[in-house]
């Protein structure tokens, strides 16, 4: 599966699970990943939960559920590489434009970087191969 073709010809809804040390989960939308290489994709997110749980365990859940009839999508699962606060990085990465005082008001972005550990289809247990 050539990860930046499937985000491109696929319309849906994204949740990303974090936890924290101690286990205590969290999921959130996301959109599309931006996708990097075959197994690196990148978020643009803020010091929210889900940032926040990735400063104490680097695994990280994400699950896309394609637009339609059915249950069709995958599900990603993750390592944190690193992130960034590059502005001009995260400028060029933001699909969302905000007016300057709203982008502010909201709080820092990071661009947090991941490797693709592994692909599964959303329902059953068949894994995907990169590529």
């Amino acid at each position: 599966m050539n990860l930046n073709d499937y985000f491109s010809e696929h319309k849906g809804t994204g949740v990303i699970a974090t936890s924290n040390k101690a286990g205590v989960v969290d999921m959130a939308i996301y959109s599309t990943p931006h996708v990097l290489s075959d197994d690196e994709l990148a978020f643009i997110m803020r010091d929210r939960l889900t940032h926040n749980n990735l400063q104490e365990n680097y695994h990280a859940g994400y699950l896309f559920l394609e637009t339609g009839q059915g249950y069709k999508g995958v599900r990603l699962f993750l390592s944190k590489i690193d992130e960034s606060t590059d502005h001009d990085l995260i400028e060029a990465m933001t699909r969302r434009h905000l007016s300057p005082e709203q982008d502010k008001a909201l709080g820092e972005k990071y661009m947090v970087r991941f490797k693709v550990d592994r692909v599964l289809q959303l329902v059953g247990g068949e894994e995907i191969s990169l590529g």
